[in-house]
């Protein structure tokens, strides 16, 4: 009985650690009034945008720090994201952003 059940559980095994090493990351169109339509990536915990590859430097609520160097008080980063809005603020720009 217990080799009938073993096959099914190594198949489910090795599905479960193959799809661990799939990347997640989610893609934005950003629109502000100077640029109609830019794509920003969140892959990891890197954001790309503008040809910019910024690191995630941490959270306060509900928005995300990102910079090419993280500073020590993480507010002080290039980029401000928040999620739940797509309001992205950034080299003097804000950018309204939706989730494709």
């Amino acid at each position: 009985m217990r080799r009938k059940y073993q096959f099914p559980i190594l198949l489910i095994a090795f599905m479960g650690l193959t799809a661990c090493e799939r990347d997640n990351y989610t893609t934005w169109n950003c629109a502000s009034s100077a640029e109609p339509k830019i794509s920003m990536i969140l892959k990891k915990a890197q954001m790309q945008f503008q040809d910019l590859k910024l690191d995630y430097c941490g959270s306060l609520g509900e928005r995300s720090y990102f910079a090419q160097k993280c500073p020590a008080n993480i507010d002080e980063s290039t980029f401000t994201f928040t999620q739940s809005t797509g309001a992205l603020l950034g080299n003097g720009q804000h950018f309204q952003c939706s989730a494709l």
